[in-house]
């Protein structure tokens, strides 16, 4: 089903000085976290713009663009956005498949008071594999491993916002991902350091 793209203004807003000090908190630890693992790198684990993407979620929380208020980080790292996405009043989790990453998220989200469930695991569904497979360049998105959403016992099509900050050349796949999973009117919001933030609307086709 086709992805429609909404455009987003051009000065989203920026953090308020709660949230500020989150993001400034989350970032300490990251840099923590990655000095403690230089012997052994999580190489697929890049920190996107957290102000930028903040703004994102809250003009799309007061917007009202979403149908619904269930949120998904997929690959979520530190799970700073998904943490960003409870602040603005999202039910949120994310998915990653590193252990020591879930449970950094798991704790920031503790320490800060917020409500934000984190589950390791493959963010492909099952039956999304050929599509992952397509890119092989990527080849951590068809990895094995748990399964997220029978930990969570939800599937894709319940989310209402999907984020992700795909590597380059990765965005296809996730896009792909998204609108075979998604359900009709869910959003995908992504990240990367070219174009900032991109917000996607999936349509369902019109029947002849």
């Amino acid at each position: 089903m086709p992805l429609v793209r909404l455009n987003l203004p051009a000065a989203l807003p920026p953090p308020p000085p709660e949230v500020a000090a989150f993001i400034a908190d989350a970032k300490s630890q990251i840099e923590s976290f990655i000095e403690s693992h230089l012997a052994h790198p999580i190489h697929s684990f890049v920190p996107s713009d957290y102000s930028l993407v903040y703004g994102a979620l809250r003009h799309v929380a007061e917007g009202r663009l979403a149908p619904g208020p269930l949120f998904c980080e997929w690959g979520s790292g530190a799970g700073v956005v998904a943490c960003l996405a409870a602040m603005v009043g999202f039910g949120a989790c994310g998915i990653e498949f590193e252990s020591d990453l879930v449970d950094l998220a798991g704790r920031l989200a503790s320490q800060h008071h917020l409500k934000v469930d984190f589950y390791r695991g493959n963010l492909v569904p099952q039956g999304g594999q050929k599509i992952a497979d397509q890119v092989e360049e990527f080849e951590w998105l068809a990895v094995g491993g748990p399964d997220p959403y029978e930990q969570m016992g939800m599937e894709i099509d319940d989310f209402d916002v999907v984020f992700a900050y795909p590597w380059p050349g990765e965005e296809g796949v996730i896009k792909r991902l998204f609108g075979r999973f998604a359900s009709d009117g869910a959003l995908l919001m992504t990240y990367n350091d070219i174009e900032g933030v991109r917000l996607f609307r999936k349509r369902a086709a019109r029947r002849p």
